[in-house]
């Protein structure tokens, strides 16, 4: 039998802004456990919260580049469950009447577009973080990350593949990198994903029983959730087993997952309005302010680039699919006259030493006018691509200027004819065989004296002059 596979998704982002949700403590990553607390955000008997109003405004923002309608008129509720991470017992939220909701982004996948529905946007805080001691009998809590403000994204069930999933996700993190309502950070909690997978026959209308995987932090994580979750359904559906409702958690690293309680229903919360604070109003003229505030989007900016600097519809996606990496490129492609060999050093050289470092692009220790100026010296012949790599990372280490480190370093191209032809013929005499392969029409033998050549100059020989001495001098004999 075929199955589909069908999914939505639950995302939650922390709010960029300085302070929490309900109180004035700081909401800055890290710190020593439990010092970035008051009474409020710990839940003490006899404490009033107060709503940051910056928490709205960057809800409304992200609504609002989300395609949602948004709610002039909308409250916060009560949430009550019983985790020591929330020492109030309750989360305070949004139920019945969110800040946004029916809004939507298109993706494409394998060339064709889809839009992905998003049932509602809402504010909350964050909860705190539990710390397992090593033996497993004892628990820690660090109630810094308490009160941090959160919108919780909802979608609709659209998806019905691990790429789509994959696709949505990234979109909606560049909106909010663009949209600065969110670092969007995976690595320190900052964004994160719960996933809702069914799986039915196809064809069949009814939704099968539903999973939830939890708190999945990395796009990797998702993808390989989405796809070992589907195979587990499918594997107990055709053994004829029963798919339990569920909280399960996904184990990256066995590539599996495992139960962790029974789902959770809307009303096992038992929702009802906060009393301690007033409804959220959101006003015409307020809702105006904030849509005025929205910067252009990547769809927009992926357009722009093709068209103002002339690079391919695949780099375009690619650069722009980060604000950071976006603001990278249009940095360093308006001080070079290259664009296309700027997007393609970030798309290669760039992008591994970020993989193989871990950094963020906002991170990176090289500045777009220094990768500006090494694309001017391959251009100029200054050195050669091969060289570009070596003075790259040097660069990436110390952040020096790429042509401080060529006169430091001595790397120039040698465009000396004389002296290159010197060494062509050291080459040809040294390697009588490639030679004789030449001479007998195997063309690859003229690649493996180029390469020798190279090795000979170090790299710093200037190919095209190579290439042209090398077969003058072999045509000579």
């Amino acid at each position: 039998m075929e199955y589909e596979v069908v999914i939505g998704l639950e995302i939650h982002a922390e709010l960029d802004t300085r302070s929490k949700i309900y109180c004035g403590c700081t909401t800055e990553f890290g710190g020593e456990p439990n010092t970035h607390c008051c009474p409020i955000c710990t839940g003490m008997p006899g404490v009033l919260p107060v709503l940051n109003k910056t928490v709205v405004e960057y809800a409304v923002r992200a609504g609002l580049a989300a395609n949602c309608a948004i709610s002039s008129f909308s409250k916060q509720d009560r949430k009550n469950y019983f985790y020591p991470d929330l020492p109030k017992a309750y989360q305070t939220s949004q139920y019945d009447l969110p800040l946004c909701k029916n809004g939507y982004l298109e993706i494409e996948v394998d060339g064709s577009v889809k839009k992905i529905g998003i049932t509602r946007i809402h504010i909350e805080e964050d909860a705190g973080k539990l710390i397992h001691d090593e033996s497993g009998k004892v628990s820690y809590v660090d109630y810094n990350r308490c009160g941090v403000p959160l919108i919780e994204i909802v979608t609709e069930p659209d998806m019905r593949s691990s790429a789509e999933v994959k696709a949505f996700f990234e979109k909606l993190k560049s909106i909010l990198e663009y949209t600065s309502v969110s670092d969007c950070k995976m690595q320190e909690g900052s964004l994160r994903a719960d996933v809702n997978l069914s799986v039915r026959p196809k064809g069949q209308k009814e939704f099968g029983t539903r999973t939830e995987i939890k708190n999945l932090n990395s796009v990797r994580a998702i993808v390989r959730a989405v796809d070992g979750e589907a195979r587990r359904q499918i594997s107990v559906l055709e053994r004829n087993g029963v798919i339990v409702q569920e909280t399960r958690r996904w184990d990256d690293e066995k590539g599996e997952s495992y139960s962790m309680r029974d789902k959770e229903e809307a009303h096992d919360y038992r929702y009802f309005p906060e009393p301690d604070l007033t409804p959220v109003v959101v006003d015409e003229a307020w809702l105006d302010k904030i849509r005025s505030s929205i910067p252009e989007l990547p769809d927009e900016r992926r357009k722009r680039f093709i068209a103002e600097y002339g690079i391919p519809a695949y780099d375009a996606a690619f650069i722009t699919g980060s604000k950071p990496l976006a603001d990278f490129f249009e940095a360093a492609a308006k001080e070079s006259k290259n664009a296309k060999a700027i997007s393609n050093w970030i798309m290669g050289d760039v992008m591994k030493k970020l993989n193989d470092t871990g950094l963020e692009p906002l991170d990176m220790p090289i500045k777009p006018e220094s990768l500006s100026r090494l694309v001017s010296l391959i251009d100029e012949n200054v050195i050669s691509g091969k060289i570009a790599k070596q003075v790259f990372e040097i660069m990436w280490d110390t952040g020096e200027d790429p042509a401080d480190i060529v006169e430091k370093e001595g790397l120039k191209v040698v465009t000396d004819t004389e002296e290159i032809r010197s060494i062509v013929i050291q080459v040809i005499s040294a390697n009588p065989k490639s030679v004789e392969d030449y001479k007998s029409g195997k063309t690859k033998a003229i690649g493996f004296l180029v390469g020798q050549i190279m090795r000979e100059t170090k790299g710093k020989a200037d190919p095209q002059a190579v290439n042209r001495l090398l077969k003058e001098e072999l045509d000579k004999l």
